[in-house]
Order: C-alpha cells, then sequence, then structure tokens
C-alpha cells in the first residue's frame, strides 16, 4: 500500500497503473467515473495503451430527504431499495429525469460517440477516490447485467473500513492508500482542483494510443 500524500490525480494514475500493469494491450476497457475520475482514467488508458470511456450512475434520492439514497440509476439499469411507502410515481419519475440528466451528460463530454460495449471485456472502473462508495456500487451492480469479463475497481483513496465492501464486489481491488482516518478524499492530495466539464471533454478527445 502507498504510505503519504499523493501529488495531484496525475500521480495517483501513474501509480495505480503500476499496479494494473497485468492488464496492458489486453482486452479491457478503462471507465472513468465524471469528473474527478477522469484525469485518474485517462493516465490509466493511455500508461496501459487500453480505450478509455466514462460510466454514469445517479443516486435515487428519497422524496423528503434527497441526500438518502433509495437506489441509483444508470441509462439502461436501476438499482432499488425496498421503500414501500415511496409512491411508485415519484421513483418513474425520478428515474425519467436522471436519465435525461445522465444522457445530456454524455453527449456533452463524448458528443456522438456510443458508449463502448463491455460484453466479455474487463472492466476497469476508476475513480479519484470511494467515500462513502454507494454510486460506485451501484455501477459496479449495472456493469455485472452487462456481463464483462471481469469488473476491477482501481481508486487511489479509499477509508479503511469500505475496503472489504469492495474486495468482495469487485473481482479485483486496486487502490493505493486506505485510511483508518479518513478526512474526505481531497485529504489525501496535495493538489484537488475540481475538474471542470471543459477539462472532462477535453481529456476524452484525446488520443489515447501514441
Amino acid at each position: 500500500m502507498y504510505d503519504g500524500m499523493l501529488k495531484d490525480r496525475i500521480e495517483a494514475g501513474i501509480l495505480l497503473s503500476e499496479k494494473l500493469k497485468k492488464y496492458q494491450n489486453s482486452d479491457t476497457i478503462v471507465l472513468a467515473v465524471p469528473r474527478g475520475g477522469v484525469p485518474v482514467g485517462y493516465v490509466i488508458a493511455r500508461s496501459l495503451h487500453l480505450p478509455l470511456d466514462i460510466v454514469l450512475s445517479k443516486k435515487i434520492g428519497h422524496p423528503s430527504n434527497t441526500e438518502f439514497a433509495i437506489g441509483a440509476v444508470s441509462s439502461d439499469s436501476m438499482i432499488l431499495d425496498k421503500h414501500p411507502n415511496i409512491p411508485k410515481k415519484y421513483i418513474d419519475d425520478e428515474i425519467i429525469r436522471l436519465r435525461k440528466l445522465m444522457k445530456d451528460k454524455y453527449e456533452l463530454y463524448m458528443g456522438n460517440r456510443k458508449p463502448l460495449d463491455v460484453k466479455g471485456k474487463n472492466i476497469i472502473l476508476v475513480d479519484d477516490g470511494i467515500a462513502t462508495g454507494n454510486t460506485l456500487l451501484a455501477s459496479i451492480s449495472m456493469l455485472r447485467k452487462k456481463n464483462p469479463a471481469k469488473i476491477i475497481v482501481a481508486t487511489p483513496v479509499i477509508p479503511y473500513d469500505n475496503v472489504p465492501v469492495f474486495e468482495k464486489n469487485a473481482d479485483e481491488f486496486i487502490y493505493l492508500i486506505a485510511s483508518k482516518y479518513f478526512r474526505g478524499v481531497g485529504g489525501f492530495y496535495e493538489e484537488f482542483n475540481q475538474v471542470e466539464d471543459e477539462e472532462v471533454i477535453h481529456l476524452l478527445s484525446l488520443p489515447i494510443a501514441d
């Protein structure tokens, strides 16, 4: 395990790439979580000569407290906890609203490119850090439905207590720092500037191979 502070997302991507070397030039796709995961994912994809795409999922918030997740949705699948008192119409409306948001986001970031087909391929799912990990767990559940060969989750930073959750839910879990004194993802980076849409669009438009 890496000990110390990360300089920035670029360094995080380089260090993760070293741990993912066996996937170089393989039948593997890097899926980055926008926005912060994209600079990390770009470095990994470039280092390992792999295609890069993004994965979007959003939590469905409880009607009386939107911060409390009752499920999550991606462009083509969903997972829902059992909350019998929540009207079906609310959930249906939220799914439609969130899918529209994600469709718009995908088009903003990727233009008219179609998402890469992950069936039968390894996926390296990348974010710049995991706090609760709920949305990422939802992404894993939804990606499973597309029958990839293997899901590898790669993140620079995670709370120590959350490591077993991802070791259980991913086929392989790669991380740099698992802290018992977790103080937010940004607390482990010297530079942790907000990644803007423009940077995401720019990185996703760059060629991966030299």
